[in-house]
Formats: C-alpha cells, structure tokens, sequence
C-alpha cells in the first residue's frame, strides 16, 4: 500500500462533485443547432454527422468542467480541450454554416473559466469580434442577433463570476494567514506561561536542593524528586498545549503558586478555596496567576506576596521593588520589577478577551500590586 492510499484525506466539496452542473445545465441551448441540424435540407449522411459532431461537442465540454472542478488537469489539458472545442465548432461550421456560432457562448464560457482571467477576458473579446465578422460577411447579423447578444450575456456574467472568486480567494488566503499568525501566537504564549513557570520553579528548587545536598541529604533528595516530577509534569503540559488542549486550572494554580512563593524563600498569603470566584472567570484568573507569580519570583526581590480572590477580581500584592512603570490598561508594555515581556503581555490579552481589565501598579509602602477585574 502506498503512502498515498493510507494517508488521510477530505472528502470532495459538493462544489468539486457537483460543480460540472453549472455548464452541463447550458447544453440545453444545444437544442437550438440540434433543430437547425435537423430542419436543413442537409442529406441523412451530413445531418448524422453534424449531429455526432454537436454531441462530441457537449461531451467535450462536461468533460472540461469535470476537470476544472475538480482541480485536475493541467495547463497543457486545458488547452487541448479549448482546441478540441474549436475543431469540432469549425467542422460544425462546415456543414451548417452561420448556425455553428451557436457554439460560441460555450467557447467563451469555457475560456473564462480555464484560463487565467486576464487571458480569459481577451480571449472572450477575440471570440465576440469573430462572430461579428462572420455576422457581418454572410450578411446575418439582421437574421441572427442572437448569435451575438448571448456570447455577450455570458462573456459579461462570467467575468463578473471570475472577478468575484479571484476576490473571494484572495480574501481566504489572507483571512487563513491571519487564522495561522493568530495560532501561533496563541501556542508561542501557552508555551510561555506553562515553561516559565515550570522553569522558574524548578531553578528554585535546584539551587534548594544545591544548598541541601551536604547539610541535609534527604531533604535534597526530596527536592530532586519533585524536579523530576516537576520536569515530567511540564513535557505532558507542552504536549498538551501544542495539542489545544490545555488549561489552567485556579486551584491547582493556587496551589503551586504557594508552593513556589515559599521554595524562593518569599513569605506567602494564598487561598485555598476558590468557590469564592465566579466559574466564568476561574479559567482566565489561573493563567494570571501563574504568570504573576512567576514575576514575583524572578523579578521582584519580595520577601512576601499576597493573593486575594474575589467573585470577579484577582489581586497579588508583594513588597518587592515595585514595577518599572504604573501600567492601567490591559495593552502592552506592562513590566514588573523594571523587567518586562510576553507573558504579562500575553495575560493582558486572556484579560481582555474575557471582558476584564489588567493593571499593574505600585503598592502602598513599595512593591507590586496586579489587579484583575470584571
């Protein structure tokens, strides 16, 4: 079995299936030679002849829509087909005479749609000036108006149809790069919070364990252990992420947050229960708070910090150095502790795509306060 045959694919659009319907439904004007085959003094022999030849015509032509479609087929087919078209109208021609340029709506038609548009639009301006000639030469255009008005109808429709689609792509392309940038900002920054944090913490707890490791070997040992599982816990939230699948849940984040705060040495005031914050806004609150105490623990130089939880509000609170600059909207350029970057950036836009304002300001007696609210 191939690499082809076991790789996973889309089913065809109703579009790919079903779109041939739009030129197959046009055959019907094919009735209009059919009759003037029929009713002309032609012998059996030609008129059998004129008619197996209308009807390679129209199978020529389904059989090109299929193509395009279907997005099959190259340039060089394309153009084979266009040919085949040709031929079969000049030997159309040969035997019904000015009757065959009822054949042209389904040159121009097919031109629109096989060709690229600017192409396509001349090559429908050289089928109408033929027309006109041959009208004008055999003296028919006073018999035969039509024969001119409906390749213009559909050169002008199907210029239109053509414009619009090119448009129409080229607004998918740019709404599915967008679609893409948006992705990866949203996977760089779940990566952001999840390894900060982890890594933060696990710094700390190896310069512990470093500390540890001659006055109190079991101690250290300990600590070693929660890396290790720190470390394993960490690769699942990556995987996890990557997938779309992550998130930060308020108490398990209450959690870590004291345990963090206190393997830095930083006296910590954290809940334990959450039920006093609206479910709507826990999912948004554990991001913040994880990201602001990692902050704390890298950038503040606090001795203690504080976590207060309301229905809809978060506050943190340390006695650090305070933060680079007030910041009281939820944009960029919020910095803690005169360092900044993506992760509080990155939080601000959770905050503000839940309906809640971020700001970072300094606290009463010096440090940091962060405050969330809705």
């Amino acid at each position: 079995m191939t690499d082809d045959a076991t790789a996973p694919s889309a089913a065809p659009s109703p579009w790919d299936r079903f779109g041939w319907l739009m030129g197959g439904i046009w055959l019907l004007f094919l009735a209009f030679p059919l009759a003037a085959i029929l009713t002309s003094d032609l012998t059996l022999g030609l008129k059998i002849t004129a008619s197996a030849l209308l009807a390679a015509f129209g199978a020529v032509y389904v059989y090109g829509f299929v193509r395009l479609n279907r997005a099959r087929g190259s340039q060089q087919e394309r153009w084979l087909l266009l040919a085949a078209m040709v031929l079969l109208t000049l030997a159309l021609g040969l035997i019904i005479g000015v009757d065959a340029l009822g054949l042209m709506a389904y040159l121009v038609a097919f031109g629109m749609f096989s060709q690229p548009l600017r192409r396509a639009l001349w090559m429908a301006v050289g089928w109408l000036a033929l027309t006109l000639v041959v009208l004008l030469l055999t003296g028919m255009l006073a018999a035969r108006p039509v024969f001119l008005i409906i390749p213009v109808g559909v050169g002008v429709v199907t210029a239109l149809i053509r414009w619009i689609d090119d448009r129409q792509d080229r607004h998918m392309a740019v709404a599915q790069e967008l679609n893409l940038v948006a992705e990866r900002e949203r996977v760089a920054r779940d990566v952001h919070d999840v390894l900060g944090h982890s890594l933060t913490v696990i710094t700390v707890k190896s310069e512990l364990a470093e500390r540890l490791v001659d006055a109190d070997p079991e101690a250290a040992k300990a600590e070693l252990a929660q890396i290790r599982s720190m470390t394993r816990e960490s690769l699942a939230e990556i995987r996890a992420t990557v997938a779309g699948l992550r998130v930060a849940r308020l108490g398990d984040e209450l959690e870590h947050a004291g345990a963090a705060l206190r393997d830095a040495g930083i006296e910590a005031e954290v809940p334990d229960e959450v039920d006093v914050v609206d479910p709507r806004h826990r999912l948004v609150l554990g991001w913040v708070l994880r990201e602001a105490v990692t902050n704390v623990v890298r950038h503040s130089r606090a001795s203690r910090c504080t976590v207060q939880l309301g229905s809809a509000s978060l506050v943190v609170i340390d006695d650090g150095v305070g933060p680079g600059h007030a910041a009281t909207s939820p944009s960029g350029g919020l910095s803690w502790g005169r360092r900044s970057g993506t992760g509080l950036t990155g939080v601000a836009e959770r905050v503000r795509g839940a309906g809640g304002t971020l700001s970072i300001t300094a606290a009463d007696g010096g440090g940091t306060r962060l405050e969330v609210h809705w």
